[in-house]
């Protein structure tokens, strides 16, 4: 059997009663790629049988991708190159997540780096806690019912809720959670990378500037670091329709720590007191920690920064 793996199929299919994170978010992945599709929970032999208007994941004890079948509980279960396991969530996001990426909306320049990011944060560590691989316990010993996998099974029917279609309506409520989770995630991660590359255009038209200045706020530590950018030592950004922000940039992710601080005189300053210190009119305010301040104007925070830099020049930094 040859089967187009995207062709759009009629029927989602997955295994009825109780439901794990697994098959849950597979749902999400394929819901969005096919809107039009049926999820249909089930496990009639005839109905988890393959054919052209289905694709079939976490049942079915077979993984195909020709017959568009997704299974992992069969003997010779499929394994990552690096031996962990996958779930049905794996596999279905290593032969589909392209797919998803591009009905999100993600740019193809894009989609590489989210793909392997979503997989390696996300997807594997549902697939192992799946797989008896990964203990939530153990992992998170005082947030073990909390990870994602648990709080999704939670959204189960309690054990004598006997009312007839409990489970499939408890696996729709729960569907539309992990839909966000994983609609989150991925917008999160192509934010990020948008944001990488408007910080790496603004580097390159800073130059040898100790400044970067950004069209707003946004991730710019990682593109930063990314770009081999190490002169830089602050960044402009607008704050609203008046407002503008000087701020550092921190040395590492485990403290505040930056490259530079403000100046010591500005710290815990506010408007007049901080204008007559700093010699700019519009300075507005200046933190304790001299990591960010504020200006009125887009001009006033430049030069706010400038003088930033030629302090810490000064200090030989």
């Amino acid at each position: 059997m040859s089967i187009d793996l995207l062709r759009a199929p009629q029927f989602l299919v997955t295994h009825s009663g109780g439901f794990h994170a697994d098959e849950l978010l597979s749902s999400v992945i394929l819901t969005r790629i096919f809107p039009d599709a049926q999820i249909l929970r089930t496990r009639d032999a005839q109905a988890i049988t393959p054919a052209d208007d289905r694709i079939i994941y976490d049942v079915g004890r077979g993984y195909d991708v020709e017959a568009r079948i997704f299974d992992h509980h069969q003997k010779d279960a499929p394994l990552r190159e690096d031996g962990q396991p996958y779930s049905s969530f794996g596999l279905i996001w290593k032969h589909f997540g392209p797919a998803y990426l591009t009905a999100f909306g993600v740019p193809e320049e894009h989609q590489g780096s989210i793909l392997r990011s979503f997989d390696t944060g996300f997807v594997l560590p549902v697939d192992l806690v799946d797989n008896g691989a990964l203990s939530p316990s153990a992992a998170c010993p005082q947030l073990g019912d909390l990870t994602l996998p648990l709080l999704l099974e939670s959204l189960k029917p309690v054990f004598d809720d006997d009312a007839e279609g409990a489970e499939d309506r408890a696996f729709q409520n729960a569907l539309s959670v992990a839909r966000a989770f994983v609609e989150a995630s991925i917008a999160r991660k192509a934010a990020k990378a948008r944001a990488e590359s408007q910080v790496m255009a603004a580097i390159e038209a800073a130059g040898p500037s100790r400044v970067l200045e950004l069209p707003r706020g946004m991730p710019f530590r990682p593109a930063v670091l990314k770009a081999g950018a190490d002169h830089l030592l602050f960044v402009v950004t607008p704050r609203g329709p008046a407002e503008w922000t000087i701020g550092g940039i921190r040395k590492n992710n485990d403290d505040f720590a930056q490259r530079a601080d403000l100046p010591l005189a500005w710290a815990g300053l506010t408007d007049a007191d901080l204008e007559a210190a700093s010699g700019v009119p519009g300075a507005k305010f200046c933190h304790n920690g001299r990591f960010i301040a504020v200006a009125s104007s887009r001009e006033a925070a430049i030069r706010m920064a400038e003088l930033a830099v030629a302090e810490a020049e000064a200090q030989g930094i």
